[in-house]
């Protein structure tokens, strides 16, 4: 690595003010300080702030709390497609492989085509390139399908990245959160590729009879809208290739279809741990989204209007991507509010939300995207209640 950094301190005059490359001087940057330690100091008197907290340890933070999700996650790609070809007889290495032959692809394409688009608006605009991205790409393809085109991912990520980011002014401007916005252009645009009977890759080979590839939520939603039809009735049709599928301490574990990161719940609390334990992540927000979602769960069960209204409240908290979505999407320190108060009346609403969206609108089953979205916006507007009401409550204590 000394070579390597030696080699860069010969290379970085041509990139500053002045040289050959002056144009090029953020992406030089960039690749310098994401391969080594940043050489900028605090060199001013006085007092100082300091920590070992930045942006860069933070978004490697964020990517460790994810390794657990993805690497069950590939795991998981390969065993739905055994289970889902009849053979039970598979090993854990034919499994992994082809999670990774399929996944690998799709991560790829996402950073590539998201790094390009921020690379492009670092050198025009002149600002430096973070690590922003290191996390915004890992994250989408964990939010797609398996099956998902490649072009569409490029075209998800590079629409997410120009218009939830970068129009905004680029790390730390957004208002929106950058992955979901790739899965919510894929979902409005390409419908047919992101929902419906397609979240389990089979390649060449043929379903076992009797096999479906729709997820809980989407079996639910159907069996909501289908005269006759009653929810336990349509998931016991579901599962009749795979008995036992849709048993909650089976969706716990994350052994269901679904998108590639985001089934395993036991996975997702692996990964909030991680982010609590190091102060990367709200457990207050982490916490809320699973109460609000437990209680508007609860007040559905009190009405029973339908099938859907009977789902038992805990497992609201392990089907879809609820678990995924708290952790780290809700989480996210740009988009989500700040004040303390605050994050539990985001976190709240989130899960509220969700299970609201999933009930009563059957087109869109997840209701966790558009929940988080949703708050992202209000986000704002909580937090200057919350400040509003503080500054009334010290005033009001205030002598003069």
């Amino acid at each position: 690595m000394k070579f390597l950094h030696d080699f860069l301190q010969k290379q970085k005059p041509m990139f500053e003010k002045g040289g050959k490359f002056e144009k090029l001087h953020y992406l030089f940057d960039a690749q310098e300080t994401f391969l080594f330690t940043p050489p900028a100091v605090t060199k001013a008197k006085g007092v100082q702030v300091r920590d070992a907290i930045d942006l860069k340890r933070m978004m490697m933070t964020v990517i460790i709390a994810l390794i657990p999700c993805l690497l069950f996650g590939l795991w998981n790609v390969g065993h739905q497609h055994f289970l889902a070809v009849g053979d039970s007889e598979a090993s854990f290495g034919a499994k992994f492989w082809i999670g990774l032959r399929e996944v690998l692809p799709i991560i790829i394409v996402s950073y590539a085509s998201g790094g390009l688009v921020e690379a492009v608006f670092a050198v025009v605009r002149k600002h430096p390139l973070t690590e922003g991205f290191l996390v915004t790409g890992i994250l989408i393809p964990l939010v797609l399908p398996v099956t998902i085109p490649l072009w569409q991912v490029a075209m998800a990520t590079i629409f997410a990245v120009v218009i939830a980011k970068e129009v905004f002014g680029g790390v730390g401007m957004n208002i929106l959160n950058v992955a979901l916005t790739a899965r919510a252009f894929l979902y409005f645009a390409y419908p047919t590729d992101i929902s419906g009977e397609i979240w389990t890759f089979l390649g060449e080979a043929s379903a076992v009879d009797g096999y479906s590839g729709a997820t809980y939520l989407g079996i639910a939603a159907t069996a909501a809208t289908t005269d006759g039809a009653t929810l336990v009735g349509e998931m016991t049709k579901a599962t009749s290739w795979a008995p036992g599928l849709y048993d909650f301490w089976n969706m716990f574990l994350g052994l269901i279809p679904g998108s590639i990161g985001e089934t395993s719940t036991l996975m997702c609390l692996i990964g909030a741990a991680v982010l609590v334990l190091t102060r990367v992540g709200s457990g207050k927000i982490i916490l809320s989204v699973f109460v609000g979602a437990y209680v508007m769960g609860f007040l559905f069960n009190l009405l029973g209007l339908n099938d859907f209204m009977t789902i038992p409240p805990h497992h609201h908290w392990v089907i879809g991507g609820l678990a995924f979505g708290a952790v780290f999407m809700a989480t996210d320190p740009v988009t989500a509010s700040q004040t303390e108060t605050g994050k539990w009346i985001y976190g709240f609403l989130i899960g509220f939300l969700t299970v609201l969206i999933r009930v009563f609108n059957p087109a869109y089953p997840e209701g966790i995207m558009l929940a988080i979205l949703l708050m992202n916006v209000f986000a704002p507007l909580i937090d200057f209640y919350v400040v509003k009401a503080n500054k009334k409550r010290r005033l009001s204590r205030a002598t003069v």
